[in-house]
């Protein structure tokens, strides 16, 4: 059987979908993975055959609209989800020629697209073969999809179709406690962490005499590009590092090597740069970040305690309810002053609580299906 993947625009796109791909292809399937030409690299670099379906890079869908006029993204949460939802129909757009002339050459008998993938549910629909929607992480699309739909309008009607495609599976890797109450039936998958490697230095894999605090904005992070956001998750992140350093503890800032050096210079005593998570977090007492979806799912799978800080509206809801689990504490980026994120440390530090529920979570997420066994699911479609 051949299996195409499609990822997204970023790193955590490709970590996400890895597990799945890598278990088809051992066993026995071909398997093909696409995403925008800058995250070409890192699909190669997790051992998957790697297409490129658009040069744009993710910053264009997302700051100008499909004639090249800027885009300002809305401060409001409200209208943050729908915003979303629109540049990843922009997305969707500009990739479903390159998908379609993919195909062509290399038909699929079955996509497997990201949450808000939405080319691959077109693409499915195209060619006939089944469609398979995979959840990147806790984050539900409910409120993203009406924004991607409006924007796809155009693609939806010359497909002859009245809305997005609708999966033939749903395949979900939240937690089932953290699952809301009105979530879309699901076929579970246990999250199984895939990152990029590097070569180990012994402290990434054991524990030392004092606490270890990781700290992390993503992958998507920079302090010499033009482009105002990842200069503004550089500065997030090297304040948030600034904040944990009056912990009596290690600090690891999990950040991209271009900005390492940087971050080593301005505080002096930390560890900084790209590390394995999946490694490194199985070290660690707690994780500070940005609510990232496949990082906050990372650090569940690794039983580690939460702060998080979510930077965009559409990560509250599964940020509130890994809270509510007992797991995790949050805070807005308002709320985000010195004292009180090292009050917020020390409090998961220090309280048993913190650490017992995200040791159940952990076990919660070994009880699920592995990616292995959702092969014969896809098998069967």
């Amino acid at each position: 059987m051949k299996i195409l993947f499609v990822a997204g625009g970023s790193a955590a796109t490709v970590f996400a979908l890895a597990p799945l791909a890598n278990a088809a292809r051992g066993a026995g399937h071909e398997v093909l993975m696409a995403s925008v030409a800058d995250i070409v690299p890192v699909t190669a670099g997790v051992g998957l055959p790697a297409v490129s379906m658009t040069s744009t890079p993710l910053r264009d869908f997302i700051y100008r609209d499909r004639d090249g006029a800027p885009v300002t993204p809305p401060t409001d949460p409200d209208e943050q989800p729908d915003f979303t939802g629109r540049w990843f129909g922009r997305m969707a757009a500009a990739t479903l020629d390159a998908l379609t002339a993919l195909a062509h050459d290399w038909r699929p008998d079955l996509v497997v697209g990201g949450t808000m993938m939405y080319a691959a549910g077109l693409l499915a629909h195209r060619l006939g073969v089944p469609y398979v929607r995979h959840a990147w992480d806790a984050v539900e699309a409910t409120r993203i999809d009406p924004g991607g739909e409006s924007e796809l309008a155009p693609e939806l009607t010359s497909s002859g179709l009245s809305g997005l495609p609708v999966p033939d599976l749903f395949i979900d890797v939240c937690p089932p406690s953290l699952r809301p109450p009105d979530a879309a039936p699901a076929h579970p998958m246990a999250c199984r962490p895939a990152n990029t490697q590097r070569a180990l230095e012994p402290w990434m894999y054991t524990r030392g005499e004092r606490t270890r605090v990781c700290v992390t904005a993503g992958s998507r992070v920079a302090n010499d590009d033009g482009t105002a956001y990842l200069r503004e998750a550089y500065v997030f992140l090297r304040d948030l590092a600034l904040d944990v350093t009056a912990l009596d503890a290690e600090v690891v800032i999990a950040a991209p090597e271009s900005v390492a050096a940087d971050l080593r210079a301005e505080l002096p005593g930390v560890r900084a740069g790209w590390v394995p998570l999946d490694v490194v977090l199985r070290t660690c007492d707690l994780l500070v970040g940005h609510a990232g979806g496949v990082t906050t799912l990372n650090a569940m799978n690794a039983g580690v305690p939460q702060l998080l800080l979510p930077q965009w509206g559409i990560l509250g809801p599964p940020t509130r309810r890994l809270a509510e689990h007992g797991a995790a504490l949050t805070l807005q980026p308002a709320e985000a002053g010195r004292e009180r994120v090292a009050e917020s440390c020390r409090e998961l530090l220090t309280r048993p609580s913190y650490a017992e529920r995200a040791d159940a979570l952990a076990q919660e997420i070994s009880e699920m299906p592995p990616p292995a066994e959702l092969v014969g699911v896809l098998e069967k479609l």
